[in-house]
């Protein structure tokens, strides 16, 4: 549809609402009293026979998504939240109830996307719709764009992104995703809350920004004239109110990384951390498997699911590997043996060898380790993995291993190749964890823009003495990818960050 072919199309449709209220009627009326959903009416009289008609009284309210005008009779398709229903419009019907000129106001003056009330009785047509027959209308909203004609297939993806109240409207499957993702956090928080977590809450703005390798975004406050981060992760505060004395704390919230926009990623997006206080690294696999499979099991009612055409079973237990035997089964690289050996330049060589690109610029076995776990072995964990045991250089929140130098106590959830979970034996010693963190900022000076500053203020909290704490971070939005089959993390985020059309 041109620009000019939908300015014409607008001016008409507000042409009808001046009529409306030409006939003294309000088309943006305040409020209207329904009696029953489509759903509640679809379900209650689904063993109707056709041509059979129920003299109960009915109020529904929706948009118009199709209109059907026959002289005399029209037929509106109306959507409300939940599903659809006829309104079954008779000239005669509508005028004995509503006076002249009712029906043709009907008619004549609404479009498709309109917002309708209706009364009257229940009847299912002789072809076997379900309808409310009605007797009395109202204009609920005068919609003054029409719905598009064609709103599927990859063409639109922009556009439905963009528009997404309008993908809401002509999509069902879309609300059915988004229904999910909010039943999901429900089920989420309410499967900690009965296990005594508190949900906490913690600083969007930060003066250093902490508890993930990422980008921040930068802001400035004008008051105290000082700059500060969005947070890209709830971890250290959450880890202050472990200090404080609080032993199992959670937060779900929003999370802010200056990241590209791909499939997986998208710079504002949700996760969950949650805290417990005297366990490690394998407590939260045993909370993290049996979180995933009970809320998955509620929402779905299987753990046996169909991602993107690959069959993945959810059911427990899940694989337990170690990043190491992985890569060295995938590519015959082995970390113990570089690691012992102290020649990086030798490690680096066989990573060459073993097809990793660029291996030179990796300065420690330890990233080799990792760089060559991406390249080689994420994709191919499609049922559910806890990949465990990561190099020291990469987790500097963790403690390290109790048993393998090199290594922290950290596990990463892998399902249909992307980690969908993150977590620690989290790092108590304050003397330790000074360290790792300056030779973070070292990194932050020399020009990676992901590493992490010093927080003071984090380092004071564990001096004061952090118990034994197992913590782990879990991405909303991927969980929600899986469990609705969508291919895109754009799918599942009502509102994705898009440039602007004409920037």
């Amino acid at each position: 549809m041109s620009r000019h072919t939908g300015d014409e199309l607008r001016q008409q449709r507000l042409d009808k609402a001046h009529q409306w209220r030409q006939a003294g009627i309000n088309p943006y009326p305040y409020r209207y009293q329904r009696t029953h959903s489509t759903a509640e009416l679809q379900k209650q009289y689904e063993s109707l026979e056709a041509g059979a008609e129920v003299a109960e009284k009915v109020r529904v309210a929706g948009r118009v998504m199709a209109r059907r005008v026959f002289g005399k009779l029209a037929f509106f398709t109306i959507q409300d939240e939940q599903g659809s229903i006829q309104f079954y419009l008779e000239k005669q019907r509508i005028q004995d109830h509503m006076g002249e000129g009712a029906f043709e106001r009907l008619k004549n003056g609404t479009d498709a996307g309109d917002i309708l009330g209706a009364e009257g009785t229940i009847k299912r047509t002789e072809k076997g719709e379900l309808s409310v027959y009605v007797t009395t209308y109202e204009l609920l909203t005068k919609s003054l764009l029409p719905l598009p004609d064609k709103w599927h297939g990859l063409t639109d993806v922009e556009k439905r992104y963009r528009q997404r109240y309008v993908d809401l409207i002509v999509n069902p499957e879309v609300r059915d995703i988004f229904r999910k993702r909010a039943q999901l956090i429900q089920l989420t928080r309410r499967y900690l809350d009965e296990r005594g977590f508190l949900e906490m809450e913690t600083p969007v703005l930060q003066p250093e920004a902490g508890g993930a390798d990422a980008r921040p975004f930068i802001t400035h406050h004008n008051a105290l004239e000082i700059d500060l981060y969005l947070r890209i992760a709830t971890e250290l505060h959450l880890k202050r109110l472990v200090v404080g004395g609080f032993e199992r704390v959670y937060e779900l919230g929003r999370i802010f990384r200056n990241e590209g926009v791909s499939t997986r990623h998208n710079p504002e997006f949700t996760s969950i951390e949650l805290y417990q206080a005297y366990a490690d690294y394998t407590n939260m696999m045993q909370l993290t498997e049996d979180l995933i499979t009970t809320v998955t099991q509620e929402l779905l009612g299987s753990l046996r699911i169909t991602y993107q055409g690959q069959e993945i079973n959810l059911s427990p237990p899940w694989q337990r590997v170690t990043m190491g035997d992985l890569v060295r089964e995938k590519t015959g690289w082995d970390f113990g043996e570089f690691r012992e050996l102290a020649d990086l330049s030798s490690a680096q060589k066989a990573a060459q060898a073993c097809g990793l690109q660029n291996a030179q610029e990796y300065d420690s076995v330890g990233r080799l380790l990792n760089a060559l776990f991406e390249e080689f072995c994420e994709a191919s964990l499609v049922q559910p993995t806890f990949v465990l045991d990561f190099p020291v250089e990469i987790s500097p929140l963790a403690k390290k291993h109790r048993t393998q130098p090199g290594l922290v106590e950290r596990f990463e959830l892998y399902i249909a190749g992307r980690e969908l979970a993150n977590s620690f034996s989290e790092l108590t010693d304050p003397i330790d964890q000074r360290e790792r963190l300056e030779q973070q900022a070292a990194r932050k000076a020399a020009g990676d823009a992901e590493a992490q500053g010093v927080d003071e203020d984090f380092l004071t909290a564990l001096e004061y003495g952090l118990p034994p704490t197992g913590g782990m971070g879990l991405g909303i939005d991927r969980w929600v990818m899986l469990v609705t089959d969508a291919a895109s993390i754009r799918e599942v985020i009502p509102f994705p960050l898009l440039k602007p059309e004409h920037s």
